[in-house]
């Protein structure tokens, strides 16, 4: 006798959380030599299927969910949601970040890499802060006051993290291209020859540091794509 059952793949990082996300990366670092075993964790923990499961499944249903799945979880270049809303209550993202209070930028800077880890929730709480005022596009937050709490955006979509992170992502792109931009103007000073590729070079570490698991699928839709 058949069994027929319901699967349900994510289309949008807006039907997965941050506590879900986190439980996933941590299985792709443990099988990250392993990509049968990358893909088994992705079924599990973004369709809820167990390897019980998945092994009944025929080649055609297994190969057409993994193509989705991997062009899926590839699609992290999100835009920043500037108000987001947890527990009925709404939160801004910081609005300007060259006049952010001096106990936030020394709080930020505790952590070595802006990445989405077991941290990531903390530093979101520092940049996300309830709003006071808002008004059109306009709107103020609560001033800072060093409380670090992290586990309500936990439950947060993903699509907000990626958005925010991305946002760190061109924040960089066009720091670099202003730093060179500069240097070329000013002709009397000599830009050593290496600098450019000094600040490429910076930024492609920055993105492989925190978009980790963005690598190991990309081998996964070549794999794919050889079947």
């Amino acid at each position: 006798m058949k069994q027929e059952i319901e699967i349900t793949v994510p289309t949008k990082w807006s039907a997965v959380t941050l506590r879900q996300y986190l439980k996933l990366k941590r299985d792709l670092d443990v099988y990250k030599d392993n990509d049968e075993a990358i893909i088994a964790a992705l079924f599990h923990h973004l369709c809820g299927m167990d390897a019980a499961y998945i092994n009944k499944l025929d080649i055609q249903t297994y190969t057409a969910i993994q193509k989705d799945l991997t062009e899926f979880f590839n699609n992290t270049n999100l835009p920043l949601e500037k108000i987001i809303t947890i527990g009925g209550k709404k939160y801004g993202f910081e609005p300007n970040l060259s006049n952010m209070a001096y106990g936030a930028y020394v709080d930020l800077g505790k952590y070595e890499t802006l990445q989405i880890d077991d941290k990531w929730a903390e530093v979101m709480s520092i940049l996300y802060r309830p709003v006071t005022k808002h008004i059109g596009e306009s709107y103020q937050i609560k001033g800072y006051d060093a409380v670090i709490d992290g586990e309500p955006f936990l439950d947060v979509p993903m699509h907000v993290h990626f958005g925010a992170l991305s946002f760190f992502f061109r924040l960089l792109t066009d720091y670099q291209k202003g730093i060179l931009k500069y240097l070329e103007m000013q002709q009397e000073v000599e830009i050593p020859h290496h600098i450019k590729s000094i600040l490429t070079e910076s930024g492609k570490l920055t993105l492989q540091s925190t978009n980790l698991p963005t690598g190991m699928l990309q081998n996964m839709r070549k794999s794919y794509e050889n079947r």
